[in-house]
């Protein structure tokens, strides 16, 4: 049998405070209702000063090893998929590997915002094959909360704080990470950016006025571009393994709207059971969704061995990505 990368482990870390959306109707001109009907969010987390980006994943990260069984001076390779660092230097994945002590892990960060965990895991599944001993974490994290305008309620409503991580290594066994596809079309990034904070544009008082520092989306360009983005990425992921729709067990779709989350399952033919939702509890937290939403799973006991997952992600850049695997 060919060398396959399995997950021995996973954790995932949310701040302290949960803001629900009657929280909301306080500071913004919405509603509960008005939230709910168009995203299926009822609440998210918002970090606090001294949960930073890197604080949570490490604590996801020590969740995911314990589960592993493996020490953190065992970790390989560490990489994080994040947009919101603590710092631009050092990369939150030193910074976790400083606070694991994980002393023989390489470290480095990829920015490939929602889509991060998956091109991360992606990324892993390339050394694995080519080393099966290698034990790899791999993290998505956020603190969406820093880089939202609350006075914006088409936004401010939608975003999440969190952190989710697995523990990865190779096995011979008939099991594992069977398909890999990623994507991106940058012509299309201006529909969903932060165009400050970097070094193409300067922190001047003209770029806060415009509001520059946080997430600007157009949003119903962005759904459009997201169902067909993810529709297609499904198909080749099922054509790459001569599966149907139906051959899914479970399906982990980035948690950005409910209606996205419907308009897969309508599409693939599959019962709700099967379409792993937790949107409504934690929001839209970017590249953290997808391993938070795997972890909640495993630690429920729904992934059972042989089960066929296939995890999708659609994100700014655009980015979009599929993994397929037998658990």
């Amino acid at each position: 049998m060919p060398v396959r990368t399995i997950i021995i482990g996973t954790g995932s870390q949310v701040p302290e405070t949960a803001v629900t959306n009657k929280d909301l109707e306080a500071r913004v001109d919405t509603t509960d209702e008005w939230i709910r009907a168009r995203t299926g969010i009822q609440q998210r987390f918002i970090a606090g000063d001294h949960e930073t980006n890197s604080f949570l994943a490490t604590r996801a990260s020590l969740k995911a090893l314990e589960m592993a069984g493996v020490r953190p001076e065992k970790l390989d390779l560490i990489i994080v998929g994040t947009l919101t660092p603590d710092m631009p230097m050092p990369s939150v994945a030193c910074l976790v590997q400083k606070d694991l002590g994980a002393s023989n892990a390489g470290a480095f960060d990829i920015s490939a915002t929602c889509s991060g965990f998956l091109y991360g895991l992606s990324i892993a599944d390339k050394f694995i094959r080519t080393n099966s001993n290698m034990k790899i974490l791999v993290i998505g994290s956020e603190i969406l909360s820093k880089r939202t305008n609350w006075q914006d309620r088409t936004t401010c409503v939608l975003f999440g704080d969190g952190a989710g991580a697995a523990v990865v290594t190779g096995t011979t066994e008939d099991r594992g990470i069977l398909s890999t596809h990623l994507h991106a079309d940058g012509s299309l990034g201006d529909l969903l950016t932060i165009k400050a904070l970097g070094t193409a544009t300067p922190l001047t008082p003209e770029v806060f006025d415009k509001g520059w520092q946080y997430i600007q989306m157009q949003g119903r360009e962005v759904f459009k571009h997201a169902v067909r983005a993810l529709e297609s990425v499904v198909n080749e992921a099922l054509e790459a393994n001569g599966w149907a729709g139906g051959n899914i067990d479970i399906l982990f779709s980035h948690q950005a709207n409910m209606r996205i989350l419907d308009f897969l399952r309508e599409r693939l033919g599959l019962p709700s059971e099967k379409v792993f939702i937790n949107i409504h509890k934690y929001g839209n937290t970017s590249a953290a969704s997808i391993p938070i939403a795997l972890d909640e799973a495993n630690r429920a006991g729904q992934l059972q061995p042989g089960l066929r997952i296939l995890m999708v992600s659609f994100g700014g850049g655009f980015t979009w990505g599929s993994i397929a695997m037998r658990w």
